[in-house]
This record gives structure tokens, C-alpha cells and sequence, in this order.
């Protein structure tokens, strides 16, 4: 992708502009901030790498909290002129700021899910080479997240390339494993706080079967592209050796079809990835569908959340497999009170488990979408506190 080399600069200085707050004195929300030298990314990017199995790894998270619809953003018919700030605000979203992180990161979340769409940033093959400009900003957000100690997991997103059917298998497969390439030798020096998602929810999309477990064909490429994706980054030198890796199963779901079917790479530094909106009436479901209640005194509300932790505890746990769900939430549906209830049930619940869970935030209060935000980044709310305390309840001292 070919840009103006003066815009692309003129944008880097925008968005320095827009990052004033993290430069020293006060931030966005009031609060005094300081910046972090070079030296002191340097030194906790260039920290030894621990040689520890996954199954050690993540019970040192705690809570994630996702930057969603913003790097993962998508433009419909992209002139090929677009800057990376083009992207990232292309779904209404504001800059990403460093203010913004270190305030999440003071609430007490310790990993930051960076959901990254790399379509139209890369070039054509056998190359595939990915935009400079795109992957210094994605690389200066996941900085944000290590100059806070968090865990980072950067992962390839909505991608429109990886239809999982045989005859996309092989051409989807040279795209991923180009991406991966660079994005792993970009990153070779970063320690074991950077974690990679090979993918987010292949699938077959617009097809009938899409969110019930897609088809035989399709569970069995996607088994393919991850053992590529894994393969891949341990053959990219630096710290990736060591480095550990997120695979997902058919659209990351975690139906017995999908699970049966889903093959996990033999390394002990994999960690299983399933995303899991329950139950889906009170967290998901359209309007319609939905319902706005939820007791953790019935069980008929808490069996969904209940049934999951069993079953990857049987599918992998047991099996000394780890597993992070990446994705988890609810619906504003003006019931605060309820939905607080439900994310201490859920958090307790996967803590009890030993899975670190991660609140997907896309930054919407209102309307009649996908009202998922709990942290306004415009101006620095914590729009439901009791939310927040309900997620951290675990690890209340």
C-alpha cells in the first residue's frame, strides 16, 4: 500500500499532538502522568525471556480488556491512500492514546487484547509485505500496553482472506503465514508478556452454518492454519522460539462439534482461544431474542457459565492444555445492576477454573447495536463502576 510519505508524517505528528497527556503533566482524566523514556520500553521489551510452559503463564492474569473497533477497524472500498489513523478511527473510535491504557491498566486489567485487521495494509504476494506506517502504530499501542506491565496479546482479526474451505486453504495459508513472518520478526525481541493469536474467529462467513460449528471441511483447515501459524513463528528467530501463541477453533466457539473436531498443536507454550458470550440471551442475543434479567440465585441463568468451565476443563485443563477466553461480555440493556451480578458470577467462575477471562469493549453505551463499552475513552468514565469491581472481585486483596 503506497502513501504520501509527507501525510504519513503530518498524521504521526497529529497523533503525537493528541498524546500530550502521556507526555508528562495532566492526563485526559485529571490525573498527573509521566512518560516513559526510550530506555525504560527498551529495558522491559529487551527483558529475558522466561522459558515457562503456558499452563505457568496465565495464572499470572488476571482480568483483559479488549481496544475494540479500533485497530481491527475495517473501510469498505479503501483508495489505498489511507493513513494508519484512517483505519484506526474508521468505526468512530478516537485515537488511541497512552493515557488511555495506563488509565485501564490502573484498574486493575493486566492483559490488553489488541484485535488488529491487517487487510488492506499489506501489498500483494508472494510478499504480502505489511504497510511500515501500519505496523509502527500497532507497534507503538502494544508498547502502550507493556509500558504498563500488561500482558498484550496482538492478533490478525477481520480478515476477509481466510475463507476456510480446501480450495482457499493454500492461498489463505501463504497470506498467513507471510503476515505472521513479519509480524513476528517486528516483534522477535519482545519477552513473553507479548502473546500472538494466530486468528480471531475463522469461519464461514454468509453461510447458513456460519455460528453453529461451520462444517467438517472447515474445522479441519483451520486445524491446518494453525498448526502453520504456529510453526511459523517458532521458525522466526529472537524470542519466538519461546514465545506463546493463541489458537482458535472454528470461529472460536466452544460447541462439542467444534471442540471434537479441534486439533491443539503439540507445544507446551499453546494456549487454547474461545470466545464466549453468556448466556447468550442476556449477553448477546438482538432485542428481540433477549431478556434483561439474571440471578446468580437461578440456576437455569447461571447454567451456560457453569457448563463452559466443565467442559474446557475436560476438553483441556485436565490435559494440561491452558485456555484464555478472549472475548466476553454483556449487552447495555439499562440493567447495570444485573449485568454487574453476571460478571462476578463469570469472573469468579473462570477464576475458579484458572482461565483468565478478557471484557470485549468496543466503546458503545447506547443505540440499538452492540452496546459492549464500559470505558468511555473520549472522556475517561468508567461508565459502570460496579461492572469493574464485579470483573476484579477474585483478586480483591
Amino acid at each position: 500500500m503506497k502513501k504520501n510519505r509527507l501525510a504519513a508524517l503530518l498524521a504521526a505528528a497529529a497523533i503525537a499532538l493528541s498524546m500530550t497527556a502521556c507526555a508528562g503533566g495532566t492526563s485526559d482524566s485529571g490525573e498527573t502522568t509521566e512518560a516513559p523514556t526510550a530506555e525504560t520500553t527498551a529495558a522491559k521489551v529487551h527483558a529475558p525471556m522466561r522459558d515457562i510452559p503456558s499452563t505457568e503463564l496465565v495464572k499470572e492474569m488476571k482480568v483483559g480488556w479488549n481496544l475494540g473497533n479500533t485497530l481491527d477497524s475495517v473501510i469498505q472500498n479503501p483508495k489505498g491512500t489511507e493513513l494508519p489513523s484512517d483505519w484506526e478511527t474508521a468505526w468512530g473510535q478516537p485515537v488511541t492514546t497512552k493515557a488511555m491504557i495506563d488509565n485501564v491498566a490502573s484498574q486493575g486489567f493486566n492483559v490488553l487484547r489488541v484485535p488488529t485487521t491487517w487487510e488492506g495494509k499489506f501489498g500483494e504476494g508472494p510478499d504480502y509485505k505489511i504497510d511500515p506506517d501500519w505496523m509502527a502504530r500497532v507497534t507503538e499501542i502494544v508498547d502502550y500496553g507493556i509500558d504498563n506491565d500488561m500482558f498484550v496479546i496482538l492478533n490478525i482479526h477481520h480478515e476477509e482472506w481466510h475463507m476456510p474451505k480446501y480450495d482457499n486453504e493454500a492461498k489463505a495459508q501463504e497470506i498467513l503465514t507471510a503476515l505472521w513472518s513479519q509480524i513476528a520478526e517486528n516483534f522477535k525481541d519482545y519477552n513473553e508478556k507479548l502473546i500472538f493469536e494466530g486468528m480471531n474467529e475463522p469461519r464461514l462467513k454468509g453461510e447458513p452454518n456460519e455460528w453453529n460449528g461451520g462444517n467438517a471441511e472447515a474445522r479441519d483447515v483451520i486445524n491446518h492454519w494453525n498448526a502453520a501459524f504456529v510453526e511459523t513463528v517458532r521458525n522466526a528467530g529472537g524470542n519466538n522460539k519461546l514465545r506463546h501463541l493463541m489458537v482458535t477453533p472454528y470461529a472460536a466457539s466452544s460447541l462439542d462439534s467444534v471442540l471434537n473436531d479441534f486439533v491443539v498443536p503439540e507445544d507446551d507454550k499453546v494456549i487454547v482461544s474461545v470466545h464466549a458470550y453468556l448466556p447468550y440471551t442476556f449477553a448477546l442475543a438482538e432485542p428481540a431474542q433477549a431478556t434483561k434479567e439474571w440471578s446468580a440465585d437461578k440456576p437455569s441463568d447461571t447454567q451456560d457459565i457453569d457448563v463452559l468451565m466443565v467442559k474446557l476443563k475436560e476438553y483441556y485443563l485436565d490435559k494440561g492444555i491452558p485456555v484464555i477466553i478472549g472475548e466476553m461480555g454483556t449487552r447495555n440493556r439499562m440493567n447495570t445492576e444485573a449485568r454487574a451480578e453476571c460478571a462476578r458470577y463469570y469472573s469468579n467462575a473462570a477464576h475458579n477454573a484458572g482461565i483468565p477471562i478478557c471484557w470485549w469493549d468496543n466503546n458503545a453505551f447506547v443505540g440499538s447495536g452492540e452496546n459492549f463499552g464500559i470505558f468511555d475513552r473520549k472522556t475517561f468514565e468508567w461508565r459502570y463502576p460496579d461492572i469493574n469491581a464485579a470483573l476484579m472481585e477474585p483478586f480483591a486483596e
